[in-house]
């Protein structure tokens, strides 16, 4: 499973892990400032200091470049115990946008690109954002609707689009922008301070704790690069998106068990003290139903998180196998959720527990990453052009 540890050394970081996640990290976290993004940013960015002198962090950096060398395996267990806190994957340097964008700049820059852009993303100099949904009629789920448009110049490119609903783009120093050259899509680094991109707003959501300040519009109007900062080879856009996407489903799956167990754990303590009708609620076979469920639910999605990881680490193709995780996974931790909040009745609502909180940080996963039904779609499509047999 490792090539950096033995399975002792690797139950012994998780169990660090834990800790530090039980008594430093879900202790700051302030519900009253969940949509204050200026707070959240500085409580992750003081945990984050105490996360790196505890050897903690940056899950799948190499171990010579100061990272944890964590396999994807490995990860399912680490980042589910990150994902318990809301500010846990920030705090670690295991959330999104970054990750994934490390991800794919990893396997696509070049070096000028690795240095000016990679490197300081992966030591948490520099934050990122990826920049590919739009306004209607542009894309959302269907890559062919891309309207932005990168047109070559005497020295470079000019990009011009308006993209929305930019995980990170409130904070980032640079943006990965999705593009249409007369090649194909394409993708390119555009820097924050780049005179043709303008940052319209912060696009408000359910969620709390949002990284990097939240989901924002952005407008490139006749936004000029330069050659360099194309990534990779024009034309090549979509394949490197499954490149990024991939391994991102497989970090969101791994995270929101953490924080879907978390928020069951808190509703079976409520049920084990609260009483009703004469008896505990952990005693109503109905409270007990809702218990099995989620205990099934969370297993199940460990298994299939798992079992995508593996065939990540072994170099195989998971296009198909991920989407099937990501529609699982994404569903089963709002039933769970759901479940926490129905357990503790009026307490579950409230701003008392986090577990409302909890619900909304989990509901968009069923439409980020590509939305449940556009997978149900490509799976059966895939399935029946192939003879797949389930």
């Amino acid at each position: 499973m490792s090539t950096t540890r033995t399975p002792t050394e690797f139950a012994a970081l998780i169990g660090k892990l834990r800790v530090f996640v039980e008594n430093e990290v879900i202790p700051v976290e302030d519900l009253r400032n969940a949509h204050d993004a200026l707070a959240v940013d500085q409580s992750i960015q003081k945990l984050r200091q105490r996360a790196v002198a505890q050897g903690l962090g940056n899950p799948r950096r190499p171990v010579s470049e100061g990272g944890l060398g964590l396999s994807w395996e490995e990860c399912c267990s680490y980042l589910e115990q990150a994902g318990r806190s809301f500010l846990g994957p920030g705090a670690l340097q295991c959330a999104a946008p970054g990750q994934p964008d490390i991800a794919a700049l990893d396997k696509l820059a070049n070096d000028s690109q690795r240095k000016r852009y990679l490197e300081p993303l992966m030591r948490g100099e520099k934050y990122s954002c990826f920049a590919m949904t739009e306004p209607a009629p542009g894309v959302g789920s269907d890559p062919r609707m891309l309207m932005t448009q990168a047109n070559r110049s005497a020295d470079g490119w000019v990009i011009d689009g308006h993209k929305w609903f930019i995980s990170g783009a409130m904070r980032a120093d640079f943006a990965i922008v999705v593009a249409r050259t007369e090649a194909g899509v394409s993708w390119f680094l555009v820097d924050r301070d780049n005179p043709g991109l303008e940052l319209v707003r912060n696009i408000p959501t359910i969620e709390p704790f949002a990284i990097g300040g939240g989901h924002g519009e952005i407008r490139l109007n006749a936004c000029k690069v330069g050659e360099d900062a194309l990534i990779g080879e024009e034309g090549k856009g979509l394949a490197y998106a499954q490149i990024r996407l991939e391994g991102a489903r497989l970090f969101h799956c791994m995270r929101f068990i953490g924080l879907a167990s978390r928020a069951m754990a808190i509703a079976q303590e409520y049920a084990g003290l609260r009483e009703s009708q004469g008896v505990r609620l952990a005693e109503h076979q109905m409270v007990q139903a809702m218990v099995a469920d989620a205990h099934i639910d969370l297993y199940a999605a460990r298994l299939m998180t798992l079992d995508v990881a593996r065939k990540l680490d072994a170099g195989e193709s998971i296009r198909h196998h991920s989407s099937m995780a990501k529609v699982f996974v994404s569903e089963a931790v709002n039933r769970v959720a759901d479940s926490a909040v129905q357990i503790c009745g009026a307490l579950g609502i409230s701003e008392d527990l986090p577990l409302s909180m909890i619900l909304r940080m989990l509901r968009p996963f069923r439409i980020y990453d590509g939305a449940s039904e556009v997978h149900r779609s490509a799976i059966a499509k895939r399935a029946l052009s192939k003879g797949l047999v389930a």
